[in-house]
């Protein structure tokens, strides 16, 4: 009998990772490009039509107080996927790629540890910033970095972007010049959505979800670019929204008489237009309406996600992740796009649906996308790793209010976070300067509170919770990239020095 328990123990262990993955869920993990809490269920915008993400989240549990790591794509995506804050990786910028630093080249992403215990790993469309396996950043001084997506994933396929565009632009040009990304509206015209990027990659992903192997589970990843500009959608998604002003988001004029000057530095001189601006040209409810019907636009193709897992039967063996790299401004605080620390910047979607999760729940407390990476490994039962500094989520799946005594932390450059809890944003720039809201009795964030000494205590409460490993750029950083010399009392945007008396931007 001893003999049999030590052969039948090394066979298991000789065994390959494929066949002992054999049984396991599968993964489906959904990503979107800037999207923010404009989600029905999410209730960040009162007409938003999300029905498939609705149901979705009514399926599993929705995390309503989930919030991005980094306000921007490429260190929030490179934060997911490696497990790591953007404060101990120095990756802040749409720069550099994270395989071109010596101490990440080998790194064992998230979809790299499901390979290693025998997943088969596919992926579309945006999954890392510059694509499905990574690439270069954008903008000036940008460093050329390895993007072979084959590095990434097994299987990947080239769909995703833009798609089909149209001969000009629609709008004007915006004060940063006549940048092809600032732009939105109703394309193309005749009401054809399979031209789209996002389109193809769902087409695609149904594809491998219909064929996909029965002695062999899958990790299948669909990144989808929309909501991200240029914003384009066909009419029938335009035509879900009223064309008035009551699309627009509530607004607090002078909004930022209570906020930092190093406010402004997070987004000093960006592509994307001020309030202001958008306003001066009759642009502001086009933007708002453009935004939503991409957003159900995206919607529809998850939901075709959805109808495939259902008819290929392996939705009760699938687990499926969906989220958001982070939000995004459409006049709240007087800008437009991300790059903030306050919840329109740092507010996603995150939902879990699948074996091991609690269906129906609305869950209230913190959670990062940091959490993605521990969370879906103890939901797979595959190794836990101990070198990632997200927290599992497995105890709000099986019941959401459960208590997290750890905030959602999010960084933008060196030196400057917002902690959020249930019911606080703290906010600390690399100045010293400070933000506080209270969230419950101020959804909006419009009044500062951290000057009132009343709240000293909550104020010290959540500066524990600031980084304690906070480092520089890494190299070849660039795009977006901040720094602030105190001795000086300096910061550098882009290779332009701000100082105290420089104008900001319009």
């Amino acid at each position: 009998m001893k003999q049999a328990f030590f052969f039948l123990a090394a066979l298991a262990f000789t065994l390959s990772p494929q066949i002992q993955a054999a049984g396991k869920p599968n993964v489906l993990f959904i990503a979107i490009d800037d999207q923010n809490d404009w989600i029905g269920h999410m209730g960040g915008h009162p007409l938003a039509k999300t029905p498939n993400m609705d149901k979705l989240a009514a399926r599993g549990t929705t995390f309503l107080n989930a919030h991005c790591n980094a306000p921007l794509c490429n260190p929030s995506r490179t934060s997911l996927l490696l497990g790591l804050r953007s404060t101990t990786t120095g990756i802040y910028g749409l720069s550099p790629w994270f395989r071109t630093l010596p101490r990440w080249k080998d790194r064992v992403t998230l979809p790299k540890h499901f390979e290693a215990n025998g997943y088969r790993t596919l992926a579309t469309g945006k999954i890392y910033h510059g694509g499905t396996g990574g690439g270069a950043g954008k903008g000036k001084n940008k460093a050329k970095a390895k993007s072979d997506s084959a590095d990434e994933f097994q299987v990947t396929a080239p769909y995703g972007g833009v798609g089909t565009k149209p001969p000009a632009k629609l709008i004007p040009p915006t004060p940063m010049g006549n940048n092809p990304l600032m732009d939105w509206g109703v394309w193309p015209l005749d009401n054809d959505d399979t031209s789209k990027g996002d389109y193809q990659v769902a087409s695609w992903t149904v594809e491998q979800i219909k064929k996909a192997p029965k002695d062999q589970p899958f990790f299948l990843a669909a990144g989808f670019f929309l909501p991200h500009v240029p914003c384009y959608a066909t009419q029938k998604w335009f035509d879900l929204y009223p064309d008035d002003d009551s699309v627009l988001p509530k607004v607090l004029e002078d909004d930022r008489q209570d906020t930092p000057r190093f406010s402004w530095y997070m987004h000093w001189n960006l592509p994307e237009p001020r309030l202001k601006w958008v306003k001066e040209n009759n642009q502001w409810r086009n933007l708002v309406r453009s935004y939503l019907a991409c957003t159900s636009f995206v919607d529809a193709q998850i939901g075709r996600l959805m109808t495939a897992l259902d008819e290929a039967g392996i939705a009760d063996n699938t687990i499926i992740v969906l989220w958001g790299d982070h939000g995004w401004h459409l006049g709240e605080k007087a800008i437009t796009g991300k790059n903030s620390l306050w919840d329109e910047g740092t507010r996603v979607p995150l939902i879990f649906a699948g074996p091991g999760v609690k269906p129906g729940q609305r869950c209230t407390q913190p959670a990062e996308l940091l959490d993605i990476y521990p969370t879906l490994l103890e939901l797979a039962g595959l190794p836990a790793r101990t070198d990632i500094e997200g927290l599992s989520l497995m105890p709000q799946l099986q019941k959401a209010d459960t208590k997290r005594e750890r905030p959602a932390i999010t960084s933008h450059n060196q030196g400057n976070h917002g902690i959020r809890s249930e019911r606080w944003r703290y906010i600390r720039y690399a100045d010293g300067s400070e933000e506080l809201y209270d969230m419950l009795n101020d959804p909006e964030g419009w009044k500062n509170l951290a000057a009132a000494p009343e709240h000293a205590a909550v104020i010290a409460d959540h500066k524990k919770w600031l980084p304690k490993i906070d480092v520089p750029p890494a190299p070849n950083s660039a795009s977006r990239v901040l720094t602030y010399d105190p001795t000086t009392d300096e910061a550098v945007w882009e290779g332009e020095v701000v100082k105290r008396s420089t104008p900001i931007p319009e």
